[in-house]
Formats: structure tokens, C-alpha cells, sequence
């Protein structure tokens, strides 16, 4: 479970700021509480706790230095292409790692996995308010899809790849490369272990 060195009347600022609600908090020890898509916020005298399925939907509000650039990694696995699928996503920056994530997406191929991965990725760091992301993924065919060097033929990966597009240029510099499969291990994990603890 996160918590945010940040002063609570700050953070609440911050949220206020962005159109979150806050509410009063359910105990003597809870200042407020705040709640964003898969994310819960309990700020304390001198903590912010968040928590949920999806604790970047209010982490990336409360980071301080947005801007800047980032390093981004995803992966995506399917055990039966198709079969049961998750992804797993890592941004980093200059200070190491800003977030990471994994979680089952269903029953698909293993190439709509690593589209789904990409697109959470992004929009984790677009949330993260990062202005340029250097994209790398160990998947060849995706990234070769995403650049135009390949030729996307299935009408699903046609529309992913439309998405993924429309995310990369909300940035204001990007790239895309594929690296092996060692370089981008934590996604890799990460995607793995959501399979298994599903």
C-alpha cells in the first residue's frame, strides 16, 4: 500500500484541483478520504495513504514534479493464444522507478495482451503527466505494427494500433523500439505474476 510523503492539505489541494471529491474521513485518526476509478486515498496528520485495484489513478495526480521523461515497459501474456491473459507495465524516470503495474485482462491472444499492455502503459504515463516516453517492448510484432513497418491485417490490432497512436502523440516526443527479452524483465514478471495469481 503506497503512501505519499506529502503534506495532507497539499494533496488535497492537488486533488481538489483536478476535479477529485473528497470526502470527510471515517475515523477519529482519517483527516479525508478521496476516491478516483480504481484508487482510494485516507490522508492522515502527516501521511497520505492510496490504495485500490489501480493506486496510479491517484498517485499520478499527487506527483509533484510532473513533466520531464520517461522510460516505459510493457509486456503482455496469454497462456493458450488464445487463453487467459494479463499484461504488466514500468515506467521509470531519472529518480527509478514512478510505477509499475500488472493484472489479468480476460481470455485473449497473446498479441492483443501485448497491445492491451502498451496502451495501459501509456496512459500510465500520460497520467503520470511525463512529456516524452522512450516506449520499449519485447515484442516485435508490435512494435513494428505501431512504426508502420509491418502491416496490421487483423481488424482488432488495426483499431489497437489506431489507439496506440492516438496516446504517443499526445506526447510531445516519443519513440518506440524493441529490445530483448532480458531488458524488459519486470514487465515480463509483472505480466506472469498476474497469470499466476489468477
Amino acid at each position: 500500500m503506497p503512501s505519499v510523503d506529502l503534506d495532507p492539505d497539499a494533496a488535497r489541494e492537488r486533488l481538489e484541483a483536478e476535479g477529485v471529491e473528497i470526502e470527510p474521513g471515517n475515523t477519529d485518526h482519517e483527516r479525508w478520504r478521496a476516491e478516483r476509478g480504481g484508487a482510494n486515498a485516507v490522508a492522515y496528520d502527516d501521511t497520505v495513504v492510496v490504495q485500490g485495484s489501480r493506486p496510479d489513478d491517484l498517485l499520478a495526480l499527487l506527483r509533484e514534479d510532473r513533466g520531464g521523461r520517461a522510460h516505459v515497459y510493457f509486456d503482455g501474456a496469454s497462456r493458450g493464444n488464445p487463453g487467459p491473459a494479463a499484461i504488466g507495465w514500468v515506467i521509470v524516470s531519472g529518480d527509478g522507478i514512478v510505477a509499475e503495474g500488472g493484472e489479468r485482462i480476460g481470455t485473449t491472444t497473446n498479441n492483443r495482451a501485448e497491445y492491451a499492455a502498451l496502451e495501459r502503459a501509456l496512459e500510465a504515463a500520460s497520467e503520470y503527466g511525463f512529456d516524452e516516453v522512450d516506449v520499449r517492448g519485447d515484442s516485435q510484432l508490435t512494435v513494428r505494427q505501431v512504426t508502420g513497418r509491418y502491416d496490421t491485417n487483423n481488424p482488432e490490432l488495426r483499431e489497437r494500433r489506431v489507439r496506440v497512436r492516438e496516446l504517443l502523440d499526445t506526447f510531445d516526443r516519443w519513440s518506440i523500439e524493441h529490445v530483448p527479452r532480458a531488458v524488459n524483465d519486470r514487465a515480463d514478471s509483472l505480466a506472469n505474476e498476474a497469470l499466476d495469481d489468477g
